[in-house]
């Protein structure tokens, strides 16, 4: 297993549960804005605080695999923007893609 799969499976999963919680209650109880700020500010302050105190510590290392999952955030940003934007609510079916892409870019990060 490599360190890129750990990180978007195990570390990922066992950090994003506090907030899968939270966003599920809130959109439940019908704060979208809650809902989709949690999830928004959260992966603004991991990529831009967090990264941000790590490369301060000790320079990052950017590898291939880093360069590929960042091209995969980008493009995802930019569906999930698009859906967003669409009828102004992410719909279901419009969430279970989101899903199989994720499931996707955890298959892509086994196989390579």
């Amino acid at each position: 297993m490599t360190e890129t799969l750990i990180g978007l499976t195990i570390v990922a999963i066992g950090t994003s549960l506090p907030e899968l919680v939270t966003s599920a209650v809130a959109a439940r109880k019908g704060e979208t804005g809650m809902a989709i700020g949690n999830v928004i500010g959260s992966n603004i302050f991991n990529l831009l605080f967090i990264l941000g105190v790590s490369a301060l510590i000790h320079p990052v290392a950017i590898n291939m695999a880093s360069v590929y999952d960042l091209i995969i955030l980008v493009g995802v940003s930019i569906i999930s923007l698009s859906f967003a934007f669409t009828s102004r609510k992410i719909s279901r079916m419009e969430g279970g893609f989101m899903l199989l892409i994720y499931a996707a870019d955890v298959m892509f990060a086994i196989v390579r």
